[in-house]
């Protein structure tokens, strides 16, 4: 779980950083200190030397000068989310964002600008006042700047595409304290890095997105059946899904059904694969979407509903608290083919947590036509995400939750088609790779070379410098 931190900030250094530093500073001695490197996997315990809450790009840049002067790693902090951690760092200085939340929506030109600490909750509670929104992921607690900068699957994607793709500009603050603007205008080759391998290349202070005709209600919801049925579910998802249109996005879910007040207690705990939908377009149009996967075989129970899009958006939120211990492997699949489906169906049924899931996302529609080399986000071709949770409240099970998500990864290998790089975990340089591919990896580290030659920003699914 780690220890105390080996290195401390030079009381010198601190205090020439608290001279020019308007936020907060968080130091080991701190009461608030234990509080401050909590983040939301549960799992990872991390010690910095120095936890600095910034309030505007001065802030940043300042940690970062100390952070050289220093000679002491860096870690960035927005929402905290980071699968294996990479939010913190052991004995360096963590540049926290979440002080840094305005929002500011133009309604007119439908566009937001977003400061890089605004979590996904407040980013929709303020574009669906006016009946829009940028799609984003499934969690409100997730931070906006960490998801946008590695691409942004959700329940909009198949509509209206990634969340990197109605990206328009983005604020940097680079290696060496400057900031730049990045869009396809000014710096053209960073903001194609941005988009898809973001965290590699600065500190990304604000966010400016294209905004989208949502809601503000949506036919959305889950449909489970037991999990035994779960081979016939999938073959008949797998038909179903090939001419839906774009307004659809479904993710398929298998764990056993959460103790969650809309679903009955005589379910609580019993294993299920469901079917979780979003139709974002008209209601009427969308139940008849919906009415054979409604129909096909005899459903535990309905949920899909019209309802508020940003009740919808927060429904995984009671399944992914902070605290929990969660370890996470993950991959791409071109289909759901019978062997697909035969390994998934008998993994699932093997788990053992009650939090436990997998969620396996189906991809195509407004994602795919977006050119593969338009964006540093590799896998637009791609049909589905696997995203396999083992999950505990705490460290009691873990270690057999992880060979449950290990072994099912694993027998899924020969299907793998690439990795989206948000779901990884501390996976090393090949699985970075896998991420990219080598044609444009190549290319990620010659923009590397020109932003970040020295790899400061390396708390990350990192991108090395070119030689």
């Amino acid at each position: 779980m780690g220890a105390a931190p080996a290195v401390r900030v030079d009381e010198t250094a601190f205090q020439e950083l608290e001279r020019s530093f308007s936020g907060r500073l968080v130091r080991p001695d701190d009461p608030a200190y234990d509080e401050a490197r909590r983040i939301w996997n549960g799992s990872i315990s991390k010690f910095p030397a120095l936890i600095a809450y910034c309030t505007g790009v001065a802030d940043v840049a300042a940690a970062l000068e100390s952070a050289a002067r220093s000679g002491l790693p860096v870690a960035v902090r927005s929402g905290g989310h980071s699968f294996p951690g990479q939010s913190l760092c052991d004995d360096g200085i963590v540049i926290d964002l979440s002080a840094m939340n305005g929002i500011r929506v133009d309604p007119v030109n439908r566009t937001v600008r977003a400061q890089a600490g605004v979590l996904l909750g407040a980013l929709d509670r303020e574009t669906q006042h006016f009946g829009m929104a940028v799609p984003a992921g499934i969690v409100t607690h997730t931070g906006l700047a960490g998801l946008t900068l590695g691409g942004g699957i959700g329940w909009l994607m198949r509509k209206y595409g990634l969340t990197v793709d109605q990206l328009l500009s983005a604020d940097v603050v680079t290696a060496d304290g400057s900031l730049v603007t990045a869009s396809e205008s000014r710096e053209t080759e960073l903001f194609w890095g941005l988009r898809g391998a973001g965290s590699n290349f600065g500190v990304v202070t604000e966010f400016e997105f294209r905004l989208n005709p949502v809601g503000p209600m949506v036919l959305a919801g889950p449909i489970l059946w037991p999990l035994e049925e779960a081979p016939h579910v999938l073959c008949f998802y797998r038909d179903w899904i090939t001419d839906v249109p774009d307004e659809l996005t479904t993710i398929v879910v298998q764990r056993k059904a959460a103790p969650l007040p809309a679903i009955p207690v005589e379910l609580h705990g019993r294993p299920v694969i469901a079917v979780i939908s979003c139709y974002a377009g008209d209601i009427e149009a969308g139940q008849e979407v919906l009415r054979p996967l409604r129909e096909f075989g005899t459903p535990l129970l309905d949920l899909c509903a019209p309802k508020p899009y940003v009740q919808h958006q927060s429904m995984f939120d009671p399944s992914f608290p902070h605290g929990w211990w969660y370890y996470i492997r993950s991959c791409d699949v071109d289909r759901l083919s019978d062997e697909v489906i035969g390994i998934s169906a008998a993994h699932a049924l093997q788990v053992s947590s009650p939090l436990s899931t997998c969620g396996v996302f189906h991809l195509g529609g407004a994602v795919a036509r977006v050119g593969e080399d338009e964006t540093a986000f590799s896998g637009r071709g791609v049909g589905h995400t696997f995203n396999i949770n083992g999950n505990c409240v705490d460290a009691e099970g873990f270690a057999e939750e992880r060979t449950w998500v290990r072994d099912w990864w694993s027998a899924l290998e020969p299907h793998h088609a690439g990795v989206y790089v948000n779901f990884l975990m501390e996976e090393g340089a090949d699985r970075v790779q896998q991420a990219y591919g080598t044609d444009k990896l190549r290319r990620l580290r010659a923009l590397k070379r020109e932003y970040d030659p020295g790899n400061v920003f390396r708390s990350n699914q990192n991108i090395t410098p070119a030689a």
